[in-house]
């Protein structure tokens, strides 16, 4: 799983009631980041850090959110947690923690008045571990659900699901949480777009990896996720989701690696994680 990484450690926050919470990765100093949202309707925050193009490059946190737009709030608690660890990029006022945050539609579940804020994004953090972590409606995927592009558009649980590639010592492994339109492992383009049925289609997560890699390559990693993404559900990055990857490389790999290799182990993880959902 995602911890398959060094460094790498993940905490949830759920109200399995309510079904929503939130799920923080945090991530190791020197970490570096970059990311791609190609869903057309995103709840996110930060993300514009994540282009190559910008100044900063590393990531402290890592925020998965139920909740929508409204669950974003949750990355002020995760921000908190980090500062009060001298966490951020050193500016002549102190460091400045550098927090993405992706959301996604679980309001048509459970109770829509119930979203993670503040507190719980810093409880999700003081959650944070390493090792084996509970997967599934847990965290931001508790009130994921998959398949209403399916015929009679009956949903079912999605989740939070996480899977690992390997070549050697290099790894790569994906933290997914799936709340799709459509069903992994199905593909039928006779299937009509139903867009009022798409309110609620999400797919969000974390590649991460012990490779070596500027920024440019952690940009050229997610393009890859996204690949997975693909591969594992159709339809995928329609107009009314908010489909996007944060990929992230801690550089703990002595050895160097190539970058299409890194890529192709990335496919893999995400498709391999979404369609673990049982």
């Amino acid at each position: 799983m995602i911890t398959d990484v060094p460094g790498v450690r993940v905490g949830h926050w759920t109200d399995p009631v309510a079904r929503t919470g939130c799920t923080v990765v945090l991530l190791p100093e020197g970490t570096v980041a970059s990311g791609e949202v190609r869903g057309g309707a995103p709840a996110s925050r930060e993300t514009d850090l994540l282009h190559p193009t910008r100044a900063v490059t590393r990531l402290d946190a890592l925020l998965l959110t139920g909740g929508s737009a409204f669950g974003l709030a949750a990355a002020d608690g995760v921000v908190r947690f980090c500062e009060e660890r001298g966490l951020g990029v050193p500016t002549p006022a102190g460091p400045v923690p550098i927090v993405v945050a992706l959301g996604l539609f679980d309001l048509a579940v459970g109770d829509p008045t119930v979203r993670p804020g503040v507190p719980e994004g810093y409880a999700a953090c003081e959650a944070a571990v390493g090792g084996e972590l509970p997967l599934g409606a847990v965290g931001a995927g508790t009130g994921a659900t998959v398949g209403s592009s399916s015929p009679g558009g009956d949903r079912r649980p999605g989740g939070m699901v996480s899977a690992s590639a390997r070549s050697g010592d290099l790894v790569v492994s994906a933290l997914v949480a799936v709340n799709a339109f459509g069903a992994p492992g199905v593909e039928d383009s006779r299937l009509p777009p139903m867009p009022g049925a798409l309110l609620g289609n999400t797919t969000i997560g974390l590649v991460a990896t012990n490779a070596r890699l500027d920024k440019v390559g952690c940009h050229l990693l997610a393009q890859s996720a996204h690949d997975g993404l693909a591969r594992a559900v159709f339809p995928a990055h329609t107009s009314f989701d908010g489909d996007a990857f944060v990929t992230a490389a801690v550089d703990t790999l002595d050895t160097p690696t190539d970058l299409d290799t890194v890529r192709a182990l990335g496919v893999h993880a995400v498709a391999e994680a979404i369609r673990s959902l049982p």
